[in-house]
């Protein structure tokens, strides 16, 4: 695991932008994962602006999105398709059949998240995996207890998460939906590379049992700790509780200009 510290969210946003430009250029059809939230935000308007003043071709790109809540029309405000489309895939010339986010309206769910599974194989993998962290160290919506093993499935929300998520909901938990699909810790450890984001001092407790901590279930983010290829990039906030000397963004780019 290689755990990057950058002042701020801006740079926290620019740095990932800059790892998946990197990656779009050298692999002009990457198979991306991507995540919803406020965390990606930054990275989407990044790769929007490289596409428009750089050219960053997005062209034969595709992705796979995490999660998608179970029983919101695609339109609704806070469905995770609406989220997509309007902050990333209306802004870039991606091919819109190249587009895969979970049906959380698919007639049997269960053989959506089998297909779901199965769309991602005949894609060859994840190229790279973006993710976010809850306040309890979820990772998608795979919630503390999740099995480390996990594929594309139903899950049932916490209430934690649901009380995180109101706020999109008019500030009424009542309005949260209790289930959604998920990609499974197995799914996301099958990305040939993991890049994880967290920003702000709300996210640093789960961040640093993430990284510091045990590897357990009840903090799902801390299996990235067996992946090959993860990275984390976390600004001074989301730092406040590391103890390790983990890399600056100035030892990153002289790694990166040294090695390629």
């Amino acid at each position: 695991m290689r755990v990057i510290k950058v002042k701020d969210y801006e740079r926290l946003s620019k740095l990932a932008a800059k790892i998946v430009a990197t990656l779009i250029r050298e692999k002009p059809d990457a198979v991306l994962g991507l995540a919803t939230g406020n965390t990606p935000l930054g990275l989407y308007r990044e790769l929007i602006r490289m596409h428009k003043e750089e050219g960053l071709d997005f062209s034969r790109v595709v992705t796979f999105n995490l999660d998608e809540y179970i029983g919101l029309p695609k339109n609704h405000p806070q469905s995770y398709h609406h989220f997509m489309w309007e902050n990333f895939f209306h802004h870039v010339n991606i091919n819109p059949s190249n587009v895969h986010i979970p049906d959380g309206n698919a007639p049997n769910i269960r053989q959506h998240c089998d297909w779901y599974e199965a769309r991602i194989r005949k894609f060859g993998g994840i190229d790279l995996q973006i993710l976010g962290i809850g306040r309890d160290g979820h990772i998608g919506f795979n919630e503390p207890g999740s099995s480390l093993g996990s594929r594309t499935r139903i899950k049932t929300l916490l209430e934690v998460t649901r009380r995180d998520n109101a706020r999109f909901f008019d500030g009424k938990i009542e309005n949260v939906p209790k289930y959604a699909i998920t990609m499974g810790i197995g799914t996301i450890l099958d990305a040939k590379a993991i890049l994880l984001l967290a920003s702000g001092e709300s996210k640093a407790d789960a961040i640093k049992k993430a990284v510091e901590g045990p590897i357990t279930a009840m903090v799902p983010a801390s299996v990235l700790q067996l992946h090959r290829d993860t990275t984390v990039i976390v600004d001074e906030a989301a730092a406040k509780y590391l103890e390790l000397p983990w890399e600056t963004e100035e030892d990153y780019e002289r790694v990166e200009s040294l090695f390629g």
